[in-house]
């Protein structure tokens, strides 16, 4: 199996926000949860548990992820609305017929899937392309299964009060090659969605006034000139489309993210949150922590759950190796093992002090937001001052251990503010770390006394044996 935790991060127009949202990697991952297990009668998921281990985990069996996102549309919304304004009537090799308005429903939902790029912006791909790339059986029946899910949801959605406008799905296959839907199923980040009495109040205005103007000789170009004049009958959707219009209002210019005002941030918090209710029919499970520690709670009690499921090791922490040249590899080595001895997992990264001093300070800055407790062990020969830059620039504690062992002394010389420890040798340097992590890890508490305790014994067997003459 594999975990996914997901966080409260946002992107819009291919940038993460500087904001974060309070509550939306949670509520995604009940509301996921929730429409997977809606629609196990359609098609199997990757979920891997019965209850998931924390609100903000995900864990799913590995499948071969098929990269290809399948669109469902039921409506003429979002960038298919943006571009049949400018003209275009032909998607994924559909032609879609004239007349149209602008979050007009479409006469039956249409399968419009892409391409999932990992860098850039999707691309529009049609069911020829999927087929030519998977065979007919398998694309077809991932057209099917989506055209399956789409229906699922809108029934559910409508019975709350909510239409399912259009949304993505994405597939894998398991090593029998047995398709499951993975990822996450009609949440506000993968859907659109919209009140039903929204809708219903507000569509019916747009097409009389759109209407209303041609007859009067002052035809509106579209409709989205029509809601430049007249903005309030712009329709409230539930998804990330409030995030993106937020920043189009505050002047983005595409060159890089805004930071979101508090009252933009709120309303996507009551939004997502709102959803996850109607929609689960629950109420969200707010944290009641106090005192300003939230985040620190939540990131304790994260760690916790997955070491509870044995989804992290029971040492309570990872070892951050952090040399300054893979010509250190048969000292690494030494201490990757010692440390595999305590059962500590243990990262290698390769960065020099000299040469790489802003990746350096980059990857720290990384490793400062984890929420399992670290220690970074430098390795580095000759000038070491790997070290210092290290501990000046962390949250968590540095401690020397040079391939040249005592030669090398000077990590000890480091200027102020460089806080870093020193360990010549890998096995104390992977008791030290044990130590460190012991106070949140009954494992590690338990198996240092008892290695302590054996080897005392030893030692008192070993005089009474000498005593004894024998």
């Amino acid at each position: 199996a594999e975990y996914m935790g997901t966080n409260d991060r946002v992107s819009a127009f291919d940038f993460v926000l500087p904001n974060l949202i309070p509550f939306k990697g949670q509520v995604l991952n009940i509301i996921s949860d929730w429409s997977m297990r809606q629609t196990s009668d359609i098609v199997p998921n990757a979920l891997a548990f019965d209850k998931q281990p924390d609100p903000n985990v995900v864990v799913q069996k590995k499948m071969k992820n098929l990269s290809v996102e399948c669109v469902v549309r039921g409506y003429l919304w979002g960038s298919m609305a943006a571009a049949y304004e400018k003209g275009d009537r032909d998607f994924c090799g559909l032609k879609i017929p004239e007349g149209l308005l602008r979050y007009q429903k479409l006469a039956e939902p249409i399968f419009t899937p892409t391409t999932k790029a990992h860098v850039g912006h999707d691309e529009n791909i049609t069911l020829d392309d999927m087929k030519k790339q998977f065979g007919e059986e398998l694309a077809l029946k991932l057209k099917e299964t989506s055209l399956a899910l789409f229906a699922r949801g809108q029934e559910v959605m409508r019975k709350v009060g909510l239409i399912l406008l259009d949304t993505k799905y994405e597939f894998g296959v398991d090593e029998n090659g047995k398709l499951h839907v993975i990822d996450e199923v009609n949440t506000p980040d993968s859907s659109r969605m919209v009140d039903i009495e929204e809708y219903e109040s507000k569509y019916p205005q747009i097409a009389k006034a759109f209407e209303d103007a041609a007859k009067a000789g002052q035809p509106f170009a579209n409709v989205s000139k029509l809601l430049d004049k007249h903005p309030s009958l712009k329709i409230k959707e539930f998804s990330k489309q409030y995030v993106r219009d937020a920043l189009i209002s505050m002047g983005f210019d595409g060159k890089g993210p805004l930071q979101l005002s508090n009252e933009v941030v709120i309303e996507c918090s009551y939004r997502y949150v709102a959803v996850c209710e109607r929609l689960t029919g629950l109420p969200f499970p707010f944290p009641q922590d106090s005192d300003g520690a939230d985040s620190l709670i939540l990131r304790q009690r994260l760690v916790s759950n997955l070491q509870r499921t044995g989804l992290l090791s029971p040492a309570g922490g990872v070892a951050l190796i952090f040399a300054g040249s893979d010509s250190d590899a048969p000292h690494i080595n030494k201490l990757v093992e010692q440390l595999a001895a305590f059962k500590i997992p243990s990262v290698v990264r390769i960065c020099s002090a000299h040469k790489q001093p802003a990746k350096l300070e980059e990857t720290l800055n990384y490793y400062n937001r984890s929420a399992q407790a670290c220690v970074i062990v430098a390795c580095a020969g000759g000038t070491d001052a790997l070290s210092g830059t290290a501990s000046f620039h962390s949250l968590h504690p540095v401690v020397s251990c040079p391939p040249d062992g005592l030669d090398n002394r000077t990590c000890l010389t480091n200027p102020p503010g460089s806080s870093n420890a020193f360990i010549a040798r890998p096995d104390n340097l992977a008791r030290f770390v044990a130590q460190t992590f012991s106070s949140r890890s009954l494992f590690l508490q338990k198996f240092i006394l008892t290695n302590a305790k054996e080897k005392v014994e030893k030692l008192v067997k070993a005089d009474a044996k000498f005593q004894s003459g024998k």
